[in-house]
């Protein structure tokens, strides 16, 4: 293997890198949810960055935290009537092949050309539980974003939005941005996930080729009042901290640290922070 083999190499590197953690998880017994085209979709390339990676890094405990929580947040979303799932970045996501999704659900993934290209060519022999369509799109281009969002949402009445794993990358005004754009009446609620100032250092610091690569940028000091101040309203927010203690998945020496009182996702400062939080408007 080349000698960028174990290193983040670009953006698209972090969805193989997130597979390889999905995977991992799967092949537990005690699995929080099961993703049998996780590995496939890694490739040595993945469990290279894993393996690699410092070992505080090594367990992808907040990713796998994630997985979970943006996965009940779509079971609850479908049972509250959602008609469509927008999932921007989409990366090497698995879920219209892994959950229980109704036939009829419309599912649309938008990614680069490449990794989506890459994505089908993997899939080709799956097929997916709802009605699946890929788009390739530049999601900061505004005028390719709106035209994306027009067709998108077209016949949508109660749409999910995800962006996992997407807002971290992404300059502030990009975020304000994408938050202007998908602020639509079909859009009945937007899944964000982000982290603070601390934990931001902490990966580009830690992560190898992460900080040239494919930094993190976006870690707002007000946390989810960011979004509020943009005329969202937060539905739910949920630190991934505590959520991998509740899942059993934190490492030991972490441990001590769920216990302590977690910080205010409004006012969150510069202590350690990451979250999933679900918007609507």
């Amino acid at each position: 293997m080349s000698s960028s083999g174990h290193r983040i190499t670009h953006v698209s590197d972090t969805a193989r890198w997130t597979a390889l953690h999905r995977a991992n998880e799967s092949a537990r017994p005690d699995a929080l949810f099961s993703d049998p085209l996780a590995e496939r979709l890694a490739g040595e390339h993945g469990r290279a960055i894993v393996d690699n990676a410092p070992w505080r890094q090594r367990s992808g405990w907040w990713l796998v935290a994630r997985t979970k929580l943006i996965d009940d947040v779509i079971a609850e979303a479908i049972a509250a009537g959602c008609d469509r799932v927008l999932n921007l970045a989409a990366g090497l996501d698995t879920r219209p092949y892994r959950l229980e999704l109704p036939p009829n659900l419309v599912w649309i993934e938008a990614d680069l050309p490449q990794l989506l290209a890459e994505k089908t060519e993997l899939l080709a022999d799956q097929t997916p539980r709802c009605r699946l369509t890929r788009t390739a799109v530049d999601l900061i281009d505004p005028v390719a974003r709106c035209a994306f969002l027009d067709e998108a949402l077209d016949g949508a009445s109660k749409a999910l939005v995800l962006t996992e794993g997407l807002l971290m990358y992404l300059d502030d005004r990009d975020v304000v941005g994408l938050a202007n754009a998908v602020k639509r009446p079909e859009v009945a609620w937007w899944m964000v996930n982000f982290t603070g100032p601390e934990l931001k250092k902490t990966m580009n610091n830690r992560i190898a080729g992460m900080r040239q690569n494919a930094p993190f940028k976006f870690a707002p000091e007000n946390g989810v009042a960011f979004f509020e101040e943009l005329g969202w309203r937060t539905l739910e927010v949920q630190s991934l901290l505590a959520a991998a203690h509740r899942f059993r998945r934190l490492p030991l020496l972490m441990r001590p640290i769920a216990w302590l009182r977690q910080p205010d996702p409004r006012r969150p400062g510069r202590k350690p922070f990451a979250v999933v939080a679900l918007l609507t408007h």
